[in-house]
Formats: C-alpha cells, structure tokens, sequence
C-alpha cells in the first residue's frame, strides 16, 4: 500500500472513530475518549524528534479539538488541550504573521474559556484594568493551577506573535503577575517551564520600557537548574533573552554551545529539544554580525 494510501486509511479511521464517539449519545464516553487522546497526542508530539512530522499533522489534530469542543464546549481539559494545540503550532510552525496572530488568539481564546469555566472571576480578565486584574488572583486556589500554566503559555504564544503591537506588549505586567501566582500555588510541584516563561516575559521589553533582565536571569537558571540542563529550549531563551539583550558574548556562546553538544533525546522534550538545536545554529551562525 503507497504512502498515499496509508494516509488516507488512517484518515478514514479516524473519522470512523470520531463519527462513532460523537454520535454515540454518551457525552461521558466522549470527553473520556477526547481527553485520552488529547494526553496521547501531546505526548507523541513532544517526543517526536522530527519538527516537519509535527509540522505537517497538527492541523488535523487541531481540527479534531476543535470538533470535541464543539461537543464539550465548557470542558476545562479540552479546552485547555486544544489552547495547548493553537498556542504550540502558532508560535512555533507558523511562519505568515496573518496567521500567527490568528492561531495564537484562538489559543488564548480556547484557554481563557479553560480557567473562566472553573474561575468565574476569569471570565471579565481581558476587559479588566491591572489593579483590578490582580485583585482577582488572590481567589485562585491550587486546583486552579493547571489551568492558569496553560492560560499564561497561550498568552504568551499570543503575546509573541504579536509583539509589534504596542497594546499587546502592554499585558505583560498581567502575564508576569500570573505566571507569580502559578508559581506561588504550584511550589515544589510547578512546571520548570513556567520559570522559563517568566523570564521571557521579563525580557519582552527592554529595560527602559519595564524589562526586568536580572530578574529574568533567575528565572532562566531555575527552569536550567530544575530540568537538570535537560531541557535546551531554556538555555537558548535565556541567550536570546538575556545574552543577547545585554550583549553578553561569552554567556551566549557557551549557553549556544552547551545546547549543540547535548543529546536532543528526553523524555516529554525531545521535540523542544531539536528545535532549540536548530535555533542555537541560527544563533552562531548569526552571532558575529549580532556582537
């Protein structure tokens, strides 16, 4: 059977499967089902050491989330799988800035919808001044916090692509006052990513415009430190972040470096992995002219 072929019988078998699930009249046996395949198929995704596999099959994916929130629209699981979907493709496979900006407002849709389903108060944030805003954290409680880590990567996502907005760029306060509040109601069980991500938003801006670069650096060794140097992804925002804002050539060069000389292949972050490492010879090859 030619690879054409293939692909089109395991499209078939998958609308089959979809088919029988969503006219099955079990709602129950349907968000089960989704969810499952949502927990395998980030899986699969992140361990995948082939970008263009990822690349080119998760546009199906996304359209499959999209039907299982039509039939679960105030399921906080799926909502949150299908942000993480939007969120992952936009800011990482989509090259059209169009439509960047449109995936990655879809993914801050889908995870706002996420956390305003089990946070009422979410529901007005993005109408909500800064004062106001932060009045609501103080109600978040720990079994909010999954959904708030995929709130602030969706935002994130959305923030990044949109980054020549000047009215985007001014969120980040909220964005760094929630990912503050993930952090505090996660503790010792937070995901390191999420040390990442603030010292992301705290390089956004430089520091005459708010950036916040020494603090960022923390955060950047914190998420090193807490994947065991594991995860790459961290080492090449922390050079682009940091070294590079603050024109750090040697810290640059050896973050770069470390990310070449080290084996892509970890478990949940393999295909991070690989991108970071296509990005570090992106980022040598550059350095000259950049210093």
């Amino acid at each position: 059977m030619g690879l054409k072929n293939r692909s089109r019988l395991a499209a078939a078998i998958l609308l089959l499967l979809t088919t029988a699930l969503l006219s099955s009249g079990c709602a129950s046996l349907v968000s089960n089902a989704a969810s499952g395949l949502a927990d395998n198929l980030s899986s699969a995704i992140l361990n995948q050491d082939d970008p263009e596999t990822v690349r080119a099959g998760m546009p199906s994916y996304m359209l499959l989330m999209d039907s299982f929130v039509e039939g679960s629209p105030d399921d906080p699981a799926m909502l949150g799988a299908a942000a993480n979907l939007y969120a992952s493709y936009g800011a990482v496979f989509v090259d059209d800035a169009a439509r960047a900006s449109r995936l990655t407002a879809r993914a801050r849709d889908y995870a706002l919808r996420g956390i305003c389903a089990i946070y009422l108060a979410a529901c007005d944030w993005r109408s909500l001044n800064h004062d106001d805003f932060i009045a609501t954290l103080s109600g978040l409680t720990d079994r909010h916090a999954d959904a708030v880590y995929v709130y602030v990567f969706a935002t994130l996502a959305y923030l990044r692509a949109h980054s020549s907005d000047w009215n985007s760029l001014a969120e980040l306060p909220q964005a760094e006052a929630l990912v503050k509040r993930y952090l505090e109601l996660s503790g010792d069980s937070a995901n390191g990513a999420a040390h990442m991500y603030l010292g992301i938003i705290l390089t956004l801006r430089p520091p005459a415009l708010g950036g916040k670069p020494e603090e960022a650096r923390v955060h950047f060794e914190k998420a090193i430190a807490l994947s065991g140097g594991r995860d790459l992804s961290a080492k090449i925002e922390f050079a682009k972040g940091y070294a590079r804002l603050l024109y750090e050539r040697e810290l640059h060069d050896q973050l770069v470096n470390e990310v070449l000389q080290a084996s892509p292949y970890e478990q949940g972050k393999t295909l991070t992995n690989v991108l970071a490492q296509e990005e570090a010879l992106q980022l040598r090859a550059a350095a000259d002219d950049y210093f």
